[in-house]
């Protein structure tokens, strides 16, 4: 921001001659009156005036950080099953949405059913193939619509306990040891929200911030499945197991197949690591038992969102899940 002078010339003995006119205060000074320039950080921060299409003349840089409305690229909602579960969940709050000519009509449809709030200033726009490439990440597959929203309300291990005791006496809990790629998150949460699991719990430190790639392989379920991050992992496994939780930690050396040890019904939690390290040696320890899924042949070993879709599917088997 430039300086402002003091108005008038008192108590100068004559005007200064060696600085440009333009850069005197707008009352000060004895040149001629200039009109006055709006401060630097002011003149960045102002929303931009709106424009017919394909009239927009600023940097491609700063139009796409303009148009993102001020959310990182990271943070948008994309997809078909994203965005449409996204706008039926009453809590959310969503500031910006985009569609592509071709699924306009579309989104006006989700909006007209949406149970979300729509913020006061809430932008509803049409983009074309290339604006809506600048607003999201490199290589987002977002089948021509997208949203800006705030994050859900953080959920933690007393609102699960609540939530489990306010229902069925059966009740289903995942738990996610270092499992650090946003995809398989997703796709645990995915298949969370199929089986009727209560929630995903991951620790503070290693697991993935919510991104647009976690809520596109989620599909939906990240509306529906509360994912809850924790400090200390071992410490949310005993409080799970104070409030009647039996936890079943997957481990392919473990002696017992699944379908052998889990117990038929109750409060289960599934407790799985990562691919390469597994569990960690406090994870197992707070363990009740150790099962293992009965692969077999030359590939032994599951991906982790595939591993708990099918040890979700053989809880629920058992349990009698229609």
């Amino acid at each position: 921001m430039r300086k402002q002078h003091p108005p008038g010339g008192a108590g100068r003995s004559k005007p200064r001659t060696n600085r440009p006119t333009a850069d005197r205060g707008a009352a000060g000074g004895t040149g001629r009156p200039r009109t006055p320039r709006p401060p630097a950080d002011r003149a960045a921060s102002a929303a931009p005036a709106p424009v017919a299409h394909g009239q927009d003349r600023r940097p491609a840089a700063a139009s796409a950080a303009a148009d993102r409305g001020g959310f990182d690229r990271n943070a948008w909602i994309y997809g078909r099953h994203a965005v449409a579960a996204a706008l039926a969940n009453p809590a959310r709050r969503c500031r910006r949405l985009a569609a592509l000519p071709e699924t306009a009509a579309e989104l006006q449809a989700l909006l007209a059913e949406a149970a979300a709030k729509l913020t006061r200033d809430a932008e509803v726009r049409t983009v074309t193939r290339e604006e809506m490439t600048a607003l999201l990440p490199p290589g987002a597959v977002h089948q021509g619509l997208a949203l800006a929203a705030d994050p859900l309300p953080a959920a933690d291990i007393e609102d699960v306990i609540d939530r489990a005791a306010a229902g069925a006496a059966r009740a289903l809990v995942v738990v996610l040891d270092q499992v650090s790629d946003p995809h398989n998150v997703g796709a645990v949460l995915r298949s969370a929200a199929a089986f009727g699991a209560l929630a995903v719990v991951v620790p503070e430190h290693g697991a993935p911030p919510v991104t647009g790639a976690l809520a596109k392989a989620a599909s939906g379920g990240l509306e529906h499945v509360a994912l809850v991050r924790v400090v200390n992992l071992a410490r949310s496994l005993d409080r799970l197991k104070e409030a009647g939780f039996w936890c079943i930690g997957l481990d392919g050396a473990a002696e017992r197949s699944l379908a052998e040890a889990a117990p038929d019904d109750g409060r289960i939690v599934l407790v799985l690591g990562s691919e390469g390290a597994g569990l960690r040696r406090l994870t197992r320890e707070r363990c009740d038992l150790l099962a293992r899924l009965p692969t077999r042949g030359p590939v032994a070993s599951l991906n982790v969102s595939n591993a708990a879709a099918v040890a979700l599917y053989e809880i629920a088997r058992r349990s009698g899940t229609p």
